[in-house]
């Protein structure tokens, strides 16, 4: 049973019980990412995250890696768009030894001078890596190409020349403007008593800051093609439509549609260009969706000389679906599908905490089980033949990181259903 409860000063907890297992998911979300960034400060969200684990004032960052190694438990943290997350996952005996030291983390971190150096050229390789593999960097390029100057088509790395201008004065200011009570959600999945809850409320609920967060734009599908060259053996190629904001009325349709689409080996895209022609190893659709937009993408790597073709047989699946609709079979299989990779998430403490801590910030409630079913059970042919119509029109935004100069003449940004 979820459990929801807001301190004085604003910070939320969340909980689920979950009496059978011997673990304990614990995270500390923070509504802010990349999106909340400006292009001078691009990356600072994520720099931050790195920083929160290099010592605070009573534990060194050693320390704190030793203290989880000691009782057998992870820790890490992730940076989004729109969202922060710290969390550990350990046993249920641990609990308290976790929340002490990510509270410790998240109150009293020094951002020392020296650390704050070292730590921009581990982040600098980080952003190396990601450029030298071409199928993760093509989805940072087709951000940009969906949302143009937005922040929310920023890169959550940022560049080099921004991180090295990083002061610790900058770190500190952003966790004074973003790290208020108002966007801090602490979850906690697993086998823990009140206890626990108890002491979460003592950690969280007296501190104090105002904040002040700028006014964002609403983002705009603006549809670009962004090619970057690169000597690649393959072309990775991105192609994304406008989607729907989280809490849609229609987004379990539109998961459903993706399913059928480019989720699954046996989905339309794979059989067709994998299994059929042989064309690419990896092919895929995905759904991204945000408070205030959506991005529906399909990614595919092939080839250089097999772009076009590929192109053509994506355009003319869309197409095909925003004609006819899907069949009762893929419907059926779809709804199986997702009930049943939602039933096995359920059985990870750390699945159950993320669900509860994305939730929160995001859509500010928590579905139940059967409330979720329920909605995935509504979907029928009809609806998701008018959200294939709804989404797949123009613009389109490209993206490609390839050997090629220039994308094949048949590919264009535009792309009309019935």
């Amino acid at each position: 049973m979820i459990q929801r409860y807001t301190c004085e000063n604003g910070v939320r907890i969340v909980t689920e019980k979950i009496s059978s297992v011997r673990s304990v998911a614990l995270g500390i979300w923070v509504g802010t990412g990349s999106k909340f960034e400006r292009e001078a400060n691009n990356g600072i969200s994520h720099f931050l995250e790195h920083m929160y684990f290099k010592g605070t004032k009573t534990r060194t960052a050693k320390q704190i890696a030793e203290a989880f190694d000691e009782i057998g438990g992870n820790v890490n943290a992730f940076t989004s768009k729109e969202y922060t997350c710290y969390y550990a996952r350990i046993l249920d005996t641990h609990a308290p030894i976790a929340l002490d030291i990510l509270s410790d983390m998240y109150f009293n971190s020094v951002f020392d001078a020296e650390e704050l150096e070292k730590e921009k050229n581990v982040v600098i390789e980080e952003i190396s890596m990601y450029e030298d593999t071409p199928d993760d960097l093509v989805h940072d390029l087709i951000a940009r190409a969906c949302y143009g100057d937005h922040p929310l088509g920023y890169s959550i790395l940022g560049t080099e020349d921004v991180l090295r201008s990083l002061r610790r004065d900058d770190l500190l200011d952003y966790v004074e403007k973003h790290y208020i009570p108002e966007q801090t959600v602490i979850t906690v999945a697993g086998n823990f008593d009140d206890r626990l809850i108890e002491e979460i409320k003592q950690r969280f609920s007296t501190f104090t800051r105002q904040g002040s967060v700028h006014e964002l734009t609403v983002p705009q599908f603006v549809g670009r093609t962004i090619t970057h060259h690169k000597a690649t053996e393959q072309a990775h190629f991105c192609l994304s439509l406008p989607g729907y904001q989280v809490g849609h009325e229609e987004i379990y349709s539109l998961i459903l549609l993706n399913n059928v689409l480019g989720g699954s080996m046996s989905s339309r895209l794979f059989q067709e260009i994998r299994e059929e022609r042989g064309l690419a190893y990896s092919v895929y659709s995905y759904h991204s969706a945000y408070q205030e937009a959506g991005t529906f993408t399909v990614y595919t790597g092939t080839a250089p000389e097999h772009v076009g073709k590929v192109f053509d047989i994506v355009t003319n699946v869309l197409h095909d679906i925003s004609e006819k609709g899907i069949t009762a079979q893929e419907l059926n299989k779809g709804k199986e599908q997702l009930k049943g990779s939602l039933m096995l998430s359920l059985e990870s403490t750390n699945s159950r905490m993320s669900r509860l801590g994305k939730n929160e910030l995001l859509l500010g409630r928590h579905l139940s089980l059967d409330e979720i079913i329920a909605r995935i059970d509504k979907v029928n042919h009809d609806s998701i033949l008018q959200v294939a119509r709804d989404l797949f029109r123009s613009p389109l935004g490209i993206a490609m990181v390839s050997p090629l100069d220039a994308l094949p003449t048949n590919i264009n940004s535009t792309i009309l259903v019935p």
